[in-house]
């Protein structure tokens, strides 16, 4: 009877031993799928941050792929080679210069990328340390810049631009149209960031760190920036955007740099040799359609940056 009591007693143990391993196993499974569940409950939450991704990881896609297959020299002008439309050989034809336009569509995607980049982020860094700076230190740093922005947010800001274009000696070239536009990207990303700065200022935690003796430049990289994250990179992509609207308004005017490929100044030859007045839509329609695309995306990871930034945009889960 003793030896019956022992061995029930040793299965019952081992039987609550396999069910807490049971039980661990159940518990950590539902883990790693939490986390599928959660990302995906995300990505249907924010679908235009999702939406925006995708379309710049096509135009990626399109630029290395194509980088890959196309011939450079096909984008340099050629006088022996006729304007062509579409065909197999140049699937979006080629233009008045002779150059094949899906190829100035692969290597001047970037370039236009390039400028936004660049400019966006010159404008993004100075505006963020102009806003930073006036508002925690204050008095006459905070009066001046915020005179100065305001007083140059009521000028036009493309007349500005092509005033600093014309007086640049020399050719211009991709880098030097992404400063020239860089020198008004900053006022934006300085208005905007400014008024973030001031509400964090009020803080606890910023008042915490004050009185723990932390200096002011110390608890603007340990403590503000860290928590301003989402909105200089939600700002970050608003610049990029404008300062790429603003390099396409130059090119345009034929203030750009004649021996690059960029979308402006693929609009600036259509302009120049009347594309439009002589029906060569496979010229036109590629940089307007591509620039479009590129616009689209950018304005959907702003809107998912701006729910992701701010709680009030937030919706459950």
């Amino acid at each position: 009877m003793k030896q019956m009591v022992e061995t029930d007693d040793r299965s019952i143990a081992e039987n609550d031993q396999g069910l807490s391993i049971a039980t661990d196993t159940n518990v950590a499974e539902p883990k790693s799928i939490s986390r599928v569940i959660l990302a995906f409950r995300y990505v249907r939450r924010n679908p235009s941050l999702t939406g925006g991704s995708l379309m710049l990881l096509i135009l990626l896609l399109f630029v290395v792929i194509g980088g890959l297959l196309i011939d450079p020299d096909n984008a340099r002008p050629m006088a022996n080679r006729p304007r062509l439309a579409p065909s197999a050989e140049h699937l979006l034809g080629t233009d008045r210069q002779g150059k094949d336009v899906l190829t100035v569509m692969v290597i001047g995607t970037p370039q236009t990328i390039r400028i936004g980049l660049i400019a966006g982020g010159i404008g993004v860094a100075v505006g963020t340390i102009l806003a930073f700076f006036s508002v925690y230190y204050g008095g006459i740093v905070d009066i001046l810049v915020s005179s100065v922005v305001d007083i140059l947010r009521t000028v036009p800001g493309l007349l500005v631009l092509v005033i600093i274009a014309i007086s640049v000696p020399g050719d211009m070239t991709v880098d030097m149209m992404a400063l020239i536009v860089a020198a008004l990207s900053w006022l934006n990303p300085a208005r905007i960031l400014r008024s973030q700065v001031l509400v964090m200022k009020q803080k606890p935690y910023v008042e915490m760190a004050r009185f723990t003796g932390m200096s002011g430049p110390e608890i603007i990289i340990k403590e503000m920036i860290p928590n301003l994250m989402p909105y200089l990179i939600s700002t970050f992509v608003l610049a990029v955007a404008g300062a790429i609207l603003a390099s396409i308004g130059l090119e345009a005017l034929g203030l750009g740099a004649f021996e690059s490929n960029t979308l402006g100044m693929t609009i600036y030859w259509n302009i120049h040799y009347g594309s439009l007045l002589n029906g060569w839509w496979w010229w036109l329609l590629p940089p307007i359609l591509m620039i479009v695309f590129l616009f689209v995306a950018l304005f959907l990871v702003s809107l998912g940056l701006d729910e992701w930034a701010n709680p009030r945009l937030r919706r459950k889960l």
